[in-house]
């Protein structure tokens, strides 16, 4: 069986939900060979195997730390080189995209990026993408050297597939360009408490329509009754409402929730672009004529002012 290199996301050991979709989704076109790097490398070993890695392929070294992706791509080009895979998944993420896009350089192969879906075929994995804002859905697959591609997060669910997960100690000579860049300082990002907004199973956002930054904590509460994330329109976000960190759009974040809630949202195509492959879309705004009813599941014509509250208070009763 062809083998499958995947990129592991992980923090000290503590491997993120992304990675583990990919390993179910490695599993349709092969046997699952995860990559990861930096400390605590050694400690993921048992959560891979759990859900499908047969190997993984660990090497722990300062300069993953120390400097930006050069390295990891020094990695997983070592990698590649040792296993000869029918394809590298890597998670869709900012630095994801950027180490695959080297990584495919290298090998001299193809890429494609923000794929939601994959399967496996005689010319190789196809991945299924929603390009041009969301407005179409395409088919694709690489045609030229070992295919690299990176995946949206909640593309697929994960599943629990326990395998061997033989750890193996991956020998990595870094290039002289792994060290061009060096990390002078990192100042933690402050914690909510609230999932990581791209890759939530739910989230709520909140728009023009909330009609300042106090009120986002309609949104807050909503969220929180249902242990989501928080997202806002690029409206909210020059408004000066909410953090830029927390947009949702097409210059924003790209989210693929099971359930998306927007609030006080028009639905211009700079929103949607971000947060049209939600699985379930359900939008609150007084407006019956606003762009956004023409994507959603369920809509709600109301005031938000009187429809959030009413139904954060309903699900905290209904939790109780």
């Amino acid at each position: 069986m062809a083998e499958v290199l995947v990129y592991v996301d992980h923090a000290d050991g503590a491997v993120r939900k992304p990675t583990l979709e990919l390993l179910t989704l490695a599993r349709r076109l092969g046997e699952p060979v995860a990559v990861a790097l930096g400390n605590g490398a050694a400690a993921t070993a048992g959560v891979l195997a759990e859900h499908g890695a047969a190997r993984v392929l660990t090497h722990e070294a300062a300069e993953y730390a120390d400097y930006l992706v050069v390295p990891k791509v020094d990695a997983l080009q070592a990698a590649a080189a040792q296993v000869s895979p029918a394809a590298v998944l890597v998670p869709s993420s900012t630095e994801g995209k950027e180490i695959a896009a080297r990584l495919a350089l290298r090998l001299g192969s193809g890429i494609l990026t923000d794929a939601v879906d994959l399967e496996a075929s005689e010319a190789g994995p196809v991945a299924t993408q929603s390009v041009f804002a969301a407005a179409y859905t395409t088919r694709s697959r690489v045609s030229r050297g070992t295919p690299v591609i990176t995946v949206k997060p909640n593309s697929a669910a994960v599943e629990a597939a326990p395998a061997a997960g033989a750890v193996e100690a991956l020998s990595v000579s870094f290039s002289e360009q792994a060290t061009g860049t060096k990390v002078t300082g990192r100042t933690p990002r402050e914690s909510t408490g609230r999932p990581e907004l791209t890759e939530a199973a739910i989230v709520v956002s909140g728009g023009r329509g909330v009609n300042g930054a106090e009120n986002f904590a309609l949104i807050e509460a909503l969220a929180d009754s249902l242990g989501a994330a928080v997202g806002a329109s690029r409206a909210a976000v020059d408004a000066g409402w909410y953090p830029h960190t927390n947009q949702v759009g097409q210059t924003g974040k790209s989210v693929s929730p099971q359930l998306y809630v927007a609030s006080g949202i028009s639905g211009a195509i700079q929103h949607r672009a971000g947060m049209q492959t939600s699985k379930t879309i359900v939008a609150v705004n007084k407006d019956a004529e606003a762009p956004i009813f023409d994507l959603v599941d369920y809509g709600v014509v109301g005031d938000l002012f009187d429809v959030v509250p009413q139904l954060t208070e309903e699900i905290n009763t209904r939790k109780g």
